[in-house]
């Protein structure tokens, strides 16, 4: 995990180093929501326009690019729910988007415990963290969306995720067709 830690940005680390650490996990994430977290490395450097030696001086095990992906995807899902607030014409509207943003992340936390096997603890801890980034997230949005009047208010932010996760659990299987039924689950939250 020391690697995974070293692969997030710091204050002092220069702007470009971070655009670039930045780059390099968002094209990860998108060759996982394409092609799970086994994709090959050579994909991911593809994708992200570096050479496979540089995925490697940056993250030595297919688990700490997991990782770290699943870190960016969790800062940048978090701090999404503001802006999204201000961005989209109502509360209910930004919350579709944000849940549309987590389903995707769904897709590279399902491939974490594999890639994980040998570190429980370690996933046990991420998910923790995962829970304190993404909850007070999702019921700012919630909240929101239940003070305009758009949806009921039987159902708390941690219930909404854990349906969402479940729902996309089936996303293996071709003819699963999770976001359908994520659409769904929201659509049944209108007031």
């Amino acid at each position: 995990m020391a690697d995974v830690e070293a692969a997030r940005p710091t204050p002092r680390q220069r702007a470009d180093a971070q655009r670039n650490n930045s780059a390099l996990l968002d094209a990860a994430a998108a060759v996982f929501v394409r092609a799970g977290v086994e994709a090959p490395v050579r994909d991911i450097a593809a994708e992200a326009g570096v050479g496979v030696g540089t995925i490697y001086r940056h993250f030595p095990t297919r688990a700490d690019l997991v990782v770290a992906v699943y870190r960016h995807q969790v800062e940048a899902c978090a701090a999404a729910g503001a802006t999204l607030l201000t961005e989209e014409a109502t509360p209910y509207a930004a919350l579709v988007r944000w849940v549309d943003l987590f389903v995707d992340f769904l897709v590279t936390k399902h491939g974490l415990a594999a890639a994980m096997h040998s570190d429980a603890a370690g996933f046990e801890t991420l998910h923790a963290w995962f829970l304190d980034r993404l909850v007070p997230a999702c019921a700012a949005l919630l909240g929101a969306a239940v003070s305009s009047g758009e949806v009921r208010t039987e159902v708390d932010a941690l219930q909404l995720m854990y349906g969402v996760g479940n729902l996309c659990i089936g996303d293996d299987d071709p003819r699963y067709d999770a976001r359908r039924l994520v659409a769904h689950l929201l659509a049944g939250l209108r007031a």
